[in-house]
């Protein structure tokens, strides 16, 4: 069934308004904003030869307490700038009847970067993380389905310290979230 965001255009935060709105991590949001490069092949062309389109729109599900949204949503912002593509920020909470639409794996897993066109059809989806993070994520649900299963949270523990250590100390991932947005964005 395709899904449709067209109730929720034009009710969203704007990308500032969102960090205007933070109450937890936007030192750390801030800092990954800030650090954003450009990589060096044809990215920043790529998403600036968006703007020549005027049938996209993208709405992003996050909340300030997510430390995937204070990683990933920077990165999505710097991207879509100068893309001519309006954003929207959508706080979870506030949207779980359009959270629940687009859970991972069964859960309410943030940021969910949504793409549709100017009548709310959903073109495509990326999140929560790109697709080299979120492996271990993805082998955990796998190899865990029972959450009281008496080594579920030592699991746990051990899958979230390999996510952290797939981001890395510095901006490398930058470049996954571009790549991947820039496929996705190619397909439609």
């Amino acid at each position: 069934m395709s899904k449709n965001v067209a109730d929720k255009l034009g009710k969203g935060l704007t990308p500032q308004q969102f960090i205007d709105g933070m109450t937890k991590n936007r030192e750390q949001f801030l800092d990954w904003y800030n650090r954003f490069e450009w990589g060096s092949d044809g990215d920043r062309d790529f998403f600036e030869s968006l703007s020549n389109r005027d049938d996209l729109r993208c709405l992003i599900i996050a909340a300030d307490w997510c430390g995937d949204v204070v990683r990933n949503v920077p990165v999505v912002f710097r991207l879509l700038e100068n893309s001519g593509i309006p954003v929207e920020v959508l706080i979870m909470e506030e949207n779980l009847d359009t959270m629940d639409q687009f859970l991972t794996m069964g859960g309410r897993s943030i940021p969910v970067v949504i793409f549709a066109d100017t009548g709310g059809f959903v073109l495509g989806q990326w999140g929560p993380r790109p697709r080299h993070v979120q492996e271990p994520m993805v082998r955990f649900k796998q190899q865990n389905p029972d959450r009281n299963a008496p080594d579920y949270e030592e699991n746990l523990k051990a899958t979230r310290a390999e996510i952290k250590a797939r981001y890395g100390e510095g901006t490398g991932y930058h470049a996954l979230i571009a790549q991947e947005l820039r496929e996705l964005l190619s397909t439609f």
